[in-house]
């Protein structure tokens, strides 16, 4: 991650860690009933690290709550971090916290910007396609190209103009001739033509999709179909049904010097966790990696969308959050 050479991230200071950042809500914007836009900033008004298109951070919530949000600013601005965050019927309390307790001057902890969907410098020609709220990271990105005169193409996929957020402001960019929309209720409820979009890719051309995971599975495997190779999809996560359940196994602390069994619908994080071993999990779907930890001995089972299809078959990493083990003893390096 770049950063701004008169910010010293080893020195702790009254604002900032070495990881986490403490910042107010500078600005709250309603765009749509179920979407809000926040502005983070420092309570001086000074720069913040700065971030590469693509990168989260982690908001912390409450004490045992912290959620990830993609940043959709401009990455050439420094005076804030700005993410859009929808408010999901299905939320396991993130998204309605911040809904109800991140307003206007609201003191809050955040991480420092973290980057594991980033834009890949070989590519000659970039195709962006957002669903939804996905579309934040694609903001940060749009930006970017632009900035460095990079051909790209940023599309938007909804279920209705009405309900999505960020038109306005899309609409009104530096990079409008890039944007393209398509909403189902205006398209008599057709998909997006991903055969017409994808057909002149080359092998300089890299993709970029992010959004509902049936969405993402669907533009991904169109991909593929239409011969695009692995190496030039990327994919970022923010919500995905997580398989739960399977047969009880053994789980050993090396460093903490404790074993423990993990129950058939109990996750190796609370086990861990109700021992009084310290795991540190955020988005516990297995997106984020935050609990990604080393595997000493024993066959992972391996329900992440974080980690590579590569580096799942070396089986020397797990998410703690939800993957679980085909071996009946696993013994770890926490």
């Amino acid at each position: 991650m770049n950063q701004d050479p008169d910010l010293d991230l080893g020195r702790e200071e009254s604002w900032m860690s070495e990881t986490v950042l403490k910042v107010i809500v500078r600005k709250r914007e309603k765009h749509t009933d179920g979407v809000i836009v926040l502005e983070f900033a420092r309570a001086d008004g000074g720069v913040l690290p700065a971030f590469e298109a693509g990168a989260h951070i982690d908001v912390h919530l409450r004490d045992d709550l912290i959620r990830q949000y993609s940043l959709c600013g401009d990455p050439a601005d420094t005076s804030v971090y700005r993410v859009g965050i929808l408010r999901d019927s299905h939320s396991r309390g993130g998204s309605i916290a911040a809904h109800v307790s991140l307003y206007e001057g609201t003191e809050l902890t955040i991480s420092l910007p973290r980057n594991h969907f980033p834009l890949m410098k070989e590519a000659k020609r970039s195709i962006l396609i957002g669903g939804g709220i996905g579309i934040t990271p694609m903001i940060s990105m749009a930006y970017a190209l632009h900035a460095a005169q990079q051909p790209f193409e940023l599309w938007y996929c909804g279920r209705a103009r009405a309900t999505s957020a960020f038109i306005t402001e899309l609409e009104n960019s530096s990079f409008a001739k890039n944007v393209k929309m398509h909403f189902t209720a205006e398209h008599r409820s057709q998909r997006l033509n991903l055969q017409k979009i994808l057909k002149s890719a080359d092998a300089d051309t890299h993709l970029y999709v992010c959004g509902p995971s049936g969405f993402m599975t669907w533009v991904i495997d169109s991909a593929k179909t239409f011969g695009m190779p692995d190496s030039n999809v990327h994919k970022e996560f923010f919500n995905v049904e997580v398989e739960t359940g399977g047969a009880s196994f053994e789980v050993v602390a090396e460093q903490s010097g404790i074993t423990v069994q993990v129950g058939e619908n109990e996750s190796i994080a609370d086990a861990l966790k109700a021992a009084g071993v310290k795991v540190k999990v955020s988005c516990e779907q297995g997106t984020c990696g935050t609990c990604l930890c080393d595997v000493i001995e024993g066959t992972p089972e391996h329900r992440d969308v974080y980690l590579t299809e590569e580096e799942k078959e070396d089986n020397d990493q797990i998410t703690l959050c939800c993957s679980r083990s085909l071996s009946p003893r696993l013994v770890l390096d926490i």
